[in-house]
């Protein structure tokens, strides 16, 4: 099942706990570290060019974007984390903002992790995956900006992925937004995810 996507609509920003939306739709959440193309993940899923920005700064997304689509579901923009040129409040705000909103009881149908697959994975990767897993969430990881690495190396970088977030092959998803390579499975794992 891929249904078409008829409508689009931006929903509302959260730059603080309390200006979460009350859920009412099912969402998928999309979340990675500055600067892996996380904006452009979301732009190819929805079929959209510019809905959410894709920046050259990192930590450009400040708030949690909510986009609704065609009335069935939101799309969930959070905030890019871990980049060190961010103020050490601003951090700290982002962290509370992003753990409050994955903790709390919404409708969460899936969780989109994305990582650029030539990063070695580091602690902060390791929290980030120990901690959705203790909530019990159902996610995947996409590796993405493979057309930037040799196509002969990429099963050893993600045989690295896998072997050091503890992951399942079937939890894991390689791509390049920018020649679109390996989108559709991902499409096809978020539609499904919606349809469960």
């Amino acid at each position: 099942m891929k249904p078409k996507i008829k409508q689009v609509k931006f929903e509302k920003s959260a730059f603080k706990p309390e200006d979460l939306p009350v859920p009412k739709l099912p969402e998928v959440a999309f979340l990675g570290r500055s600067n892996v193309g996380k904006s452009s993940l979301i732009n190819a899923f929805l079929g959209q060019k510019r809905l959410a920005k894709v920046s050259s700064t990192p930590g450009f997304t400040k708030a949690i974007n909510f986009y609704r689509v065609d009335h069935r579901f939101w799309v969930v923009d959070l905030p890019g984390f871990g980049f060190a040129k961010v103020p050490p409040k601003m951090r700290a705000q982002w962290k509370k903002l992003i753990e409050t909103y994955l903790s709390s009881p919404r409708l969460t149908k899936l969780l989109v992790l994305i990582f650029d697959i030539r990063r070695e994975p580091d602690e902060l990767d390791f929290m980030l995956i120990d901690y959705v897993k203790s909530l019990g969430r159902n996610f995947i990881v996409v590796l993405n900006k493979i057309d930037r690495a040799k196509k002969t190396d990429l099963p050893k970088l993600k045989r690295r992925y896998l072997e050091k977030l503890s992951l399942e092959e079937s939890q894991v998803f390689l791509c390049s937004c920018k020649t679109r390579e390996g989108l559709e499975p991902i499409k096809q794992k978020i539609w499904e995810s919606l349809a469960e």
